[in-house]
Formats: C-alpha cells, structure tokens, sequence
C-alpha cells in the first residue's frame, strides 16, 4: 500500500492542474460543450497528463543526487529511496508509449506537438536548466505548448492577445518558481546553490524581481487587450430596457472586460505568495493551497462561461 501511495506521488498528480491550458483554445471560441471537439481535447488532457508525468519521472532520475540536496525535493519519492529506479523507469516508458500511442489518434498535428515537447522537456532535465534564462524560457515553453496543443488539437483558432497572454503568463509564473527557489536555498553558499541547481547561482532576486514586474505587467496588458478586442460570435446581448438599442454597442461587447478584474487580483496575489510566504516553487502548490487564490481562478472561471456562454447566446 505504501509503495502504491509512493508510486501515486512519483507521478506528481498535482502537476496535471497546468494541462488544462489546453482547453484555452476550446474555451474562448465557445466550443467547450460540443462533443465532437470534447472528443479531441479530452484525450488530448490524458495524454499530456501522462507524457508530463513521464518526464517528472525522467527528471528526477536525473536530479537524484541535486535533489538529496535539497531542503524540499529531498522527500520526493526517488530522492527520500522510496520508490526503486528501475520501476519508476518502466512507469516512464509506459506512460510515455501510452501518451505517443493516444496522441497519434488525435491528430497528426497535435502528434507532432507532444513530440516537439517530449524532446523540450528531456533536453531541459539534460542541460537546458543548467544555462540561466535559457532554463526560464524552456520551463514558459512547455507551459505554452499546452495552449498550441488544444489549438491543435480542437482545430480551432484563438486570438493572437490571447496567446500573447499565455507567453506573459508563462513567462511570469516561470520566474516566480525560479525566483521561490533561489528564496529557499538563499542561506546556501554559492558553491551549494550552484550543486543543487547550476543556473540559480547566476540569477540575483533584484534581477528575478524585475523580471516578474516585466511579465505580470505584460499579462495585464495583453490580457486586457485581449478582453477589449475579442469579439465572440453572437456577443451582443439584449436587456429591453436595461440595455436599449440606443446605447453604444461598445457596452453590447465587451463585457469579457468583467474578467481583469479576478486577473488583477490573482497577479498580486501571487507575487504576495513569492515575496511574502516564500512560495511559487511549485505553481500548482500555491494554487491549491492558497483559498483565496483558488476562488478567484474559480470566478474567473465563471465569468467567462457566463459571458462566452449564456450572454453572448
């Protein structure tokens, strides 16, 4: 039972939370309730579920002895000797199988897509975070892959704002876990940071910090224009008197606009978990740990369906 619930936390399930970027696509074209599309993006979910786990696996064979140095990653369940090698190495080549198989019945696209990110993600546990922005940038492109996989996959297109918010999304929550991880190993020496992670001891928490200034001010702004912009098919909403005909249609569209205000909120709450609770090593974890946060993800949520789905009917 041990080995089982061991086995259960090598796969990292909490991660899985970041491979729903790939209904983005679905979402904002108003496709999430149509089930010929669900039918693509939901096996699509499960594949990256599982190739992301895989690559966990791969990833902390790798680490093995970076992360017995650790003073967090030292429990995880290869590190803490819980869980043999050899099995979670089979684990990996399953999953990995499992994943290439089911994505190639999706489509041949979306296919090439989890090859492209199978071969980002192996290239970033060999070298890629050793090398300094390099490793930031690698870690926001496997974000990003997620939302151009459910374009992919779905078929369908999104906003070019969009996706310029999911680049600065990306990019900001790429530096809050680099800028969590140097915050923990802060009282090491340079010697040790440099054992435990080799591209941290060229990152200074000034230059991390104007680095999530730059990409939280930029997911604002794209999202915003995003928001202005967009123009859903069938969004025009009529309330007789409370919305007459003679209103600007500027208040008939854009009510998408609702939705900066959860944006706002969650960004600061966010950057108050990395500066003040010391936390963003680990996205997810802050996500589902801070209530707060996870009600304002949820109204978010919400509010777009409301808007996409009900208003703009």
């Amino acid at each position: 039972m041990k080995l089982a619930f061991d086995i259960f936390r090598l796969l990292r399930p909490r991660q899985w939370i970041k491979n729903f970027a790939i209904l983005a696509s679905v979402l904002f074209a108003g496709k999430l309730f149509d089930i010929e599309i669900l039918g693509k993006i939901i096996p699509s979910f499960f594949v990256f579920c599982a190739l992301s786990s895989a690559i966990y696996i791969v990833n902390d064979i790798f680490d093995l002895e970076k992360d017995k140095l650790h003073p967090s990653k030292k429990y995880r369940p290869l590190a803490h000797g819980d869980v043999p090698i050899p099995l979670a190495l089979l684990i990996a080549v399953i999953f990995s199988v499992f994943s290439l198989f089911v994505g190639s019945l999706v489509t041949p696209a979306f296919f090439l897509s989890i090859i492209v990110y199978l071969i980002l993600q192996i290239s970033y546990s060999v070298f890629l975070k050793n090398i300094a922005v390099i490793d930031i940038l690698a870690i926001a492109a496997g974000y990003m892959l997620r939302v151009y996989a459910g374009e992919l996959a779905s078929g369908l297109r999104i906003s070019v704002w969009l996706l310029l918010t999911a680049i600065s999304l990306s990019l900001f929550l790429a530096v809050g876990k680099r800028r969590s991880e140097l915050t923990l190993i802060s009282k090491y020496s340079k010697a040790q940071i440099e054992l435990t992670r080799k591209s941290l001891s060229h990152y200074s928490e000034r230059l991390l910090d104007v680095y999530a200034s730059v990409f939280a001010t930029s997911t604002f702004i794209t999202y915003s224009l995003f928001t202005f912009l967009e123009n859903p098919s069938g969004f025009k909403p009529s309330f007789g008197l409370f919305m007459p005909e003679f209103l600007p249609a500027f208040f008939q569209r854009k009510w998408l606009m609702i939705t900066i205000i959860p944006v706002v909120y969650g960004l600061m709450r966010y950057m108050q978990d990395i500066y003040e609770k010391h936390e963003g090593e680990s996205p997810e974890k802050v996500l589902l740990s801070d209530i707060a946060l996870l009600i304002t993800v949820a109204l978010w949520g919400i509010l777009v369906i409301g808007i996409i789905y009900f208003i703009g009917a």
